[in-house]
């Protein structure tokens, strides 16, 4: 895991999310590229997901999240982004799709989107 040539924001945030994990995250940086981390997120209680172990890879701008569209700041750090992605597991919203075939499923049929969706959480870098 060699730092060199990674703005120190990136450091820091890495040895952030190293030392204080947020609840129900865990986020490790790649081995082969430190800009790319390895996560896992718990489904938050009450929600489709609950208990479900959400594995992906975190490549900001691939998730339709106003945080990382119109509402994004360079105060977010990747902490934030990771429990907004938390966040969103309790209220999806299908009004505002990264994918629109998917958004129609969840409108149809909310309960077999669910299942779908918990059987294929898992993207890795």
């Amino acid at each position: 895991m060699a730092n060199t040539n990674l703005p120190r924001r990136i450091i820091k945030e890495t040895q952030r999310l190293l030392s204080e994990p947020a609840p129900g995250i865990s986020a490790s940086p790649s081995e082969d590229n430190m800009r790319y981390f390895n996560v896992m997120i718990l489904g938050p209680t009450q929600s489709p997901y609950e208990a479900v172990r959400n594995q992906m890879c975190l490549v900001l701008g691939r998730i339709c999240l106003d945080i990382l569209k119109d509402k994004w700041s360079p105060a977010l750090q990747n902490r934030t982004v990771l429990l907004s992605i938390q966040a969103l597991l309790s209220a999806p919203n299908p009004d505002d799709p990264l994918s629109e075939n998917i958004a129609k499923h969840w409108k149809m049929n909310e309960a077999e989107a669910v299942e779908t969706g918990k059987k294929n959480l898992y993207l890795q870098c």
